[in-house]
């Protein structure tokens, strides 16, 4: 019988060796006033894979990291790559509940942690889930291992890959939890292979890559990783996210290229300085992660050009299921600003409807993917699993329409729809519509309890600085629906609001906001 690894392809471990020793004394990594060559990086890697394996960490071993934006994180990801140990980010933000039940659901061994902002918080968490057995510090810590300090007792060595299968698990990353308690999306080897494969054979990177990196460097990093190594280029890296830093970095670097989340943008929009900011360098803006206001999208493009790409995934399937590449953002074509691409040909993709049929041309259907992108299941959930794989596809409850030219229009989430009056409302199309008001910052659509309809259409908004949010405004919005979209989908009411909550990924938390609306209710429908 043949031995099944003469087909394994080249995975992550492989990748980022291949990577790293390409290059010796170029930049690769710029983080405050510390610079960090290729070199410093693969030395660094082989160190810290060392002492991973001192401590037996190593293939199979559960590894959770929260971290600040500081240069380690970045050897630290590679190190455990080429351990062998499978990773679990933890979000800055996230609460000591959050992160108790991620060590426990996750079964954790070791947590990796910055000690400035998050010695305190690692203890708790040691004290709280029991088989936690090592906590390792990016410097000396009053409990745990001084990791950096381990990894100095160790001399560089050349790199090498782990013996792992492309169906080992190498990450388990919990999804926002918008929905109920976050579920353990188990991502193999593979995952992220073809993942990377297609990023490397589709995203439009500049020739130079310089990569400014605005969100936690813990998990953007990971999917950027290989193809800023296989380009040579380098990592610039902000400590916390303000317009003003970033368009400083972006002119002081000439950054070619980043990673913004909508809501980013949005704050970089109303900003002064993007009227004066010089961008020129700016080659490629990559976006995603939640649906991106086409006017504000508009104002974007008339503002610093065809620089934007937009990526569509989820953490089952990351990334990569659709992408609008960078002269798809065409204002002469204004309906495909609401568009998230066309999909990848390197997947199976499908919109199927409730029988799992598929749904003819420019009916909605909810997006359904296989292929070597798709996760190896929910971690203890073999139900959930199950039926999000029913009928041999993964069900993103994503619901999706195609239109004559192969472009995808996400409608909304299956869990998001509003059934009023019988009727269903997909807030997604309502928000495309209050989003081009010009006193509209953000807006959040969700359905209320309501006796007569059952659910009725509730708008929540925040307006822009200056702009007074009355009852006036309030008709104006509603009436702005009615003429694009009709009676059912309009809103029976409109809420001003300081700010929408978001998740710790940065998204719009509707959960939160309906929860004001929905109290205890046992369920969020009508």
């Amino acid at each position: 019988m043949t031995d099944q690894s003469l087909y394994h392809p080249p995975l992550m471990p492989h990748l980022l060796i291949e990577g790293l020793n390409r290059y010796h004394d170029e930049p690769c990594l710029f983080l405050g006033d510390k610079v960090a060559s290729y070199r410093d990086v693969r030395e660094r890697t082989s160190q810290m894979v060392q002492a991973l394996q001192s401590l037996g960490l190593g293939r199979g071993s559960r590894v959770a990291v929260i971290s600040g934006n500081r240069p380690e994180v970045l050897a630290n990801i590679a190190a455990m790559q080429l351990a062998g140990c499978c990773g679990t980010p933890l979000h800055p933000l996230g609460s000591i509940d959050d992160h108790a039940y991620v060590l426990e659901a996750a079964e954790i061994d070791a947590l990796v942690f910055d000690p400035g902002p998050f010695a305190e918080l690692a203890a708790a968490l040691q004290t709280r889930v029991p088989r936690l057995k090592h906590l390792l510090g990016f410097g000396p810590c009053e409990q745990g291992t001084d990791y950096l300090a381990l990894a100095d007792s160790f001399q560089p060595a050349p790199l090498v890959a782990p013996e792992v299968n492309p169906e080992d698990i190498s990450s388990i990353n919990f999804t926002g939890g918008t929905t109920g308690k976050p579920k353990g999306v188990m991502s193999s080897y593979r995952v992220t292979a073809a993942m990377t494969a297609i990023q490397m054979a589709e995203w439009e990177f500049p020739d130079e890559l310089r990569m400014l990196i605005a969100t936690p460097l813990s998990h953007a990093a990971a999917a950027f990783f290989i193809p800023v190594l296989q380009k040579g280029g380098a990592f610039y890296v902000m400590q916390g996210f303000s317009p003003d830093d970033f368009y400083d970095m972006v002119e002081e670097h000439r950054i070619t290229a980043t990673m913004l989340v909508p809501v980013m943008l949005y704050y970089l929009l109303d900003h002064p300085r993007s009227q004066s900011a010089d961008l020129s360098s700016l080659e490629t803006v990559f976006y995603g992660a939640s649906p991106m206001s086409p006017s504000r999208l508009q104002e974007g493009i008339e503002r610093w050009g065809q620089v934007f790409y937009q990526f569509y995934g989820q953490s089952e399937a990351p990334m990569v299921i659709a992408n609008l590449r960078r002269g798809d953002h065409d204002l002469a074509k204004p309906e495909r600003l609401s568009s998230c691409g066309r999909p990848t040909p390197w997947i199976h993709f499908a919109l199927l409807d409730a029988d799992g049929k598929p749904v003819p041309r420019g009916e909605a259907g909810e997006i359904c993917v296989r292929g070597p992108l798709v996760m190896s299941g929910y971690k203890d959930l073999p139900e959930v699993t199950a039926e999000t794989f029913a009928g041999g596809w993964l069900h993103t409850g994503d619901v999706g329409r195609l239109d004559e030219d192969g472009f995808l229009y996400i409608v909304d989430r299956t869990k998001d729809m509003i059934v009023s009056g019988g009727f269903n409302v997909y807030p997604r199309e309502v928000e495309d519509v209050l989003s081009r008001h010009p006193a509209v910052q953000q807006v959040v659509v969700v359905g209320v309890p309501d006796e007569r309809w059952g659910e009725a259409v509730k708008a929540v908004v925040v307006v822009k600085s200056g702009i007074e949010a009355d009852d006036s405004l309030a008709a104006e919005l509603q009436q702005a629906v009615k003429e694009a979209k009709g009676s059912v989908q309009t809103p029976k009411s409109v809420d001003f609001v300081d700010a929408i909550p978001l998740t710790p990924v940065g998204k719009p938390d509707k959960k939160a906001v309906k929860a004001r609306y929905w109290g205890d209710q046992a369920r969020g429908v009508n």
